[in-house]
């Protein structure tokens, strides 16, 4: 029996309705499902399930669940995230090196990893089961650290981007920043993103960074705020190793992966490169990245014709 996965950021008041409608057409495939144990619950103590706690009992199984990434099963064939862009960046801390492609499932506003609208879920689903559909692999950034951070060798990695960033102070910090021990620049700015080809059309973008197709192996190099007009992004081939050495006012400076954050000591040393593993988004006809593009961000549209 195929095994399939749920997780979701909980917005009950979006959730519910496109939830069970998930629920009973993956049922009708006879799949087994487990649900992110977190979730699982929440959706339990949705007023919806207690108020009809009796009818749904009966109408659903009481399903399975994993918590995380240690017992999150290796020969699930497929995670099913429902909420944005930000669920699947969470979702990712949860498959890592497992290669379990992604189905997301967009409830939110934007929804360049999850391009599938919460309304077009029964046909999507139809579209999985029937095998039309690419796999869309995407490259991650990994980091390391000397000294070394525990929290951050724990989950070392990010789909979209490391950013380093100051903190407690209005003050610009100073990046050296070095490709493959050859010295690059000193970055006076905010701080500095270095983006993945996914994460290009993210916080990267909103600092006026390239866009770049997805599976292309780049990085790009993004000062945020920087005091000095001839810095620009830059892209470079991703099989480089990126080194960057922070000098602030502060006895600390943020560093961030995706959407997790960690304040670090000035004088530790960042090294970035290219992770061991990828992760694998399902993508359909209807929803490729061009269409993407041109519905999320008006790619191209002009308002003459």
């Amino acid at each position: 029996m195929k095994k399939v996965a749920i997780y979701g950021y909980y917005r009950p008041e979006k959730s519910f309705t496109y939830l069970l409608l998930l629920l009973d057409l993956l049922l009708k495939q006879k799949v087994e499902i487990i649900f992110q144990e977190v979730f699982y619950n929440k959706l339990l103590h949705h007023q919806n399930f207690s108020n009809n706690s009796e009818y749904l009992l009966q109408s659903y199984p009481v399903f399975k669940t994993f918590t995380g990434y240690d017992d999150l099963p290796a020969d699930t064939s497929v995670l099913f995230t429902y909420g944005g862009d930000g669920t699947i960046l969470r979702a990712v801390t949860f498959i890592r090196d497992k290669g379990i492609p992604v189905f997301g499932i967009n409830a939110g506003r934007l929804g360049f990893l999850a391009t599938v609208q919460k309304e077009q879920i029964e046909k999507a689903v139809q579209w999985y089961f029937s095998g039309q559909y690419t796999i869309s692999e995407r490259n991650l950034i990994a980091v390391d650290t000397k000294p070394t951070v525990s929290e951050i060798k724990q989950m070392n990695f990010a789909l979209n981007e490391l950013v380093v960033n100051r903190k407690n102070t209005t003050a610009m910090i100073s990046i050296d920043t070095y490709i493959d021990q050859e010295k690059l620049t000193t970055y006076w700015a905010d701080g500095l993103i270095v983006a993945t080809p996914t994460g290009s059309t993210a916080y990267s973008l909103s600092c006026g960074g390239p866009i770049i197709e997805p599976e292309s192996m780049n990085f790009i190099l993004n000062p945020i705020a920087p005091h000095n007009l001839t810095v620009r992004p830059l892209v470079i081939p991703n099989d480089h190793v990126v080194k960057l050495k922070v000098d602030t006012r502060e006895d600390e400076f943020l560093i961030s992966l995706d959407s997790r954050s960690y304040s670090i000591p000035k004088n530790t040393e960042i090294t970035a490169y290219t992770a061991p593993f990828t992760i694998n988004l399902i993508q359909f006809n209807e929803n490729t990245f061009i269409k993407t593009l041109q519905r999320k961000l008006l790619w191209g549209q002009d308002e003459r014709n």
